[in-house]
């Protein structure tokens, strides 16, 4: 009894049950969403999603649908075909709207009838994309581009070329392929993996050959020129013998200082050849050199004696000269009249004499305790 009443109801229908065996099927009028009244949506216009009007809402609470909602977009005409999910259930009765590059993708006017249903996709796990231009390449982390860009989207479809936009910039992407295998994959709530394929247009460089460097290293010649001082070997105390230091020295600027000069196939030519950089003071003027005549000797330079004698002057002594007692007789006067002359000399001479003979060594005026 009371089951008869419940398949009465049923029949009447009062408490109806979702029917598992039927689907969404619906024909529409297609336009893009910059045509749809309202605020512009940049989401929607470089998404995967689309706009229903709601009696669609009302059709599709009533079937025993599986969330996320997903649909087939076919047009009958072309027979090319896509998938997206929704967004919103706000259009008019009888409108869809689509991103632009789902009805550049399926061949679609403005007002031309598209048939929807629902579909059931499988989980990606892989696609693989490839930029339609090389611009793509100048984005700076593609990786977080498309990770941001791809949550507009529910579902990606083998074969399509969608859109996104970053730095007010447009950039084609095409799927080339979607595992598991299947027309369209489902990106909600997915760990996803992408794969770059080389951009359309896009050249590998070619390996330049390496050319070898036509400058060479050469060490300079800074030996230097003329008398230098301390050129001597040195002696060691535990009688080793020492290498000289201007040979060291010679040897390690060469080693520090390395010169650059051209390589040339002239065997003859060398850096020898290359004048020395001109160093001049701050407010000097160089205005080249000389021009010495060609048979013009030049005047020999004096050479200069490397052995200076020191202490080469003569010198001065406080004491006098002593007579010398040690010489002949026929050569000196006889003590006699050398005594009779000295004495006489003396007697002659008076203290201011004295004092004069003596000015060589003392050419000053001294002064005395003594009143004069």
């Amino acid at each position: 009894m009371f089951g008869g009443y419940e398949g009465f109801e049923q029949g009447l229908g009062f408490g109806i049950s979702p029917n598992p065996n039927r689907g969404f099927s619906e024909m529409y009028r297609c336009y893009s969403v910059i045509m749809m009244q309202g605020n512009e949506r940049q989401n929607v216009n470089f998404g995967g999603k689309i706009i229903l009007p709601p009696s669609a809402l009302a059709k599709l609470a009533s079937l025993n649908i599986e969330y996320p909602m997903l649909f087939e977009l076919r047009n009958g005409q072309t027979q090319r075909h896509s998938h997206a999910g929704v967004l919103e259930f706000i259009a008019e009765e009888g409108r869809v709207y689509l991103p632009h590059w789902m009805m550049q993708t399926l061949l679609l006017e403005p007002g031309d009838l598209i048939e929807i249903k629902n579909a059931t996709l499988p989980l990606g796990n892989f696609v693989k994309i490839q930029p339609q231009t090389v611009d793509f390449l100048d984005i700076s982390d593609p990786k977080a581009v498309l990770e941001n860009a791809l949550r507009n989207f529910a579902t990606l479809t083998q074969g399509d070329i969608i859109q996104i936009s970053y730095n007010n910039k447009i950039y084609e992407i095409l799927v080339l392929e979607v595992r598991p295998r299947n027309n369209g994959i489902s990106i909600v709530e997915t760990d996803l993996e992408v794969d770059f394929a080389p951009p359309v247009g896009y050249v590998e460089p070619k390996p330049q050959p390496k050319t070898a460097n036509k400058m060479k290293i050469d060490e300079p010649n800074t030996e230097p020129k003329g008398w230098s001082a301390f050129q001597g070997s040195g002696q060691r105390l535990n009688g080793k013998t020492a290498k000289s230091s201007s040979s060291s020295k010679s040897s390690g600027s060469k080693n520090n200082r390395p010169s650059i000069s051209a390589a040339t196939d002239d065997p003859l030519q060398s850096s020898e050849d290359v004048p020395a950089p001109l160093k001049l003071p701050f407010g000097k003027l160089f205005f080249g050199y000389k021009i010495v005549p060609l048979g013009e000797k030049k005047p020999r330079e004096k050479e200069v004696d490397p052995i200076v004698k020191a202490f080469a002057g003569t010198g001065q002594t406080l004491r006098s000269k002593k007579p010398n007692t040690g010489r002949s007789s026929t050569s000196s006067p006889t003590p006699s009249s050398s005594s009779t002359s000295a004495s006489a000399s003396a007697s002659t001479a008076g203290p201011s004499d004295v004092r004069t003979s003596n000015s060589s060594l003392f050419g000053g005026q001294g002064h005395t305790l003594k009143k004069p």
